[in-house]
This record gives structure tokens, C-alpha cells and sequence, in this order.
């Protein structure tokens, strides 16, 4: 029986870790464990708060237009607003590892419309992943 998620893999650019680090590391705040010796430089883990879950980043092909994503369930809407100003000012600064897209503070997410939709965000990381943020 499945029991909950290890970890979702996303794909970036061949030499872009660095870039992941300083999008997932600092901008989102996750924690950067260890990977096996022999993928230290092709692979980057980042933890999901205590839960034991993960985001694996490793080198392959996206589509940027592809709806496909894992959706981050955050603590509170403190919370939530603080880390959509974060992104929001990452992509703003554009440096090479900002987000390529990024919802706006204030402003109406980019996800479908409807009542059954939580407070959420959206954002695509610089390789182009789709990462939604809600409560």
C-alpha cells in the first residue's frame, strides 16, 4: 500500500545545479542533503521540511509549456505570501537562475479559476518546470 511520496524528479539543464541550488536552496528555503558519491555532480536533493520527502533535480529535457507539476502545500497564507514575494523578487532580479515565470503578488494566479481551487501560486523554475504553491 502507498503511504506517501519519496520524491518528485525534475529535469535541468546538463550543468546547472548550481542554478538549482540557488533557486530551491535559497529562494524556496529547502535544505540540500547529500547525494551518493558518484551523482554529486549530476544530481541535487533538496528536502521538503521534516516530511522525509524530496525534490530530486537531475539533467534531462523539459517542455515549457507543459502543464505537468508538483504542487508545495504551505504552512500558513503568512507563509504562502511570503514565499510568492521571494519568487516574485527572484524573478524580477533575473538573474540566470530565476524563475522564467513567476505569479505576481496582488495579483490573480495563472492556475484555472473556480471555487475548488485553493490559495496558490504558480511558478516555473529556470529550466522551465511548472511548481505550484498552496495551502
Amino acid at each position: 500500500m502507498i503511504v506517501s511520496l519519496a520524491h518528485v524528479n525534475l529535469t535541468v539543464p546538463v550543468g546547472t545545479l548550481d542554478k538549482a541550488e540557488e533557486f530551491y536552496g535559497r529562494t524556496l528555503g529547502l535544505k540540500s542533503p547529500p547525494v551518493p558519491h558518484l551523482q554529486r555532480d549530476s544530481l541535487g536533493w533538496f528536502d521538503i521540511g521534516t516530511s522525509g520527502q524530496q525534490i530530486h533535480i537531475a539533467f534531462g529535457e523539459n517542455d515549457p509549456d507543459s502543464s505537468r507539476h508538483p504542487c508545495f502545500r504551505i504552512e500558513s497564507g503568512k507563509a504562502l505570501l511570503a514565499l510568492r514575494k521571494r519568487v516574485w523578487d527572484h524573478y524580477q532580479r533575473a538573474d540566470a537562475a530565476a524563475p522564467l515565470a513567476a505569479d505576481e503578488p496582488g495579483k490573480e494566479d495563472s492556475g484555472d479559476k473556480g471555487i475548488e481551487y485553493p490559495v496558490r501560486f504558480f511558478a516555473r523554475d529556470y529550466a522551465g518546470n511548472r511548481l505550484e504553491f498552496s495551502l
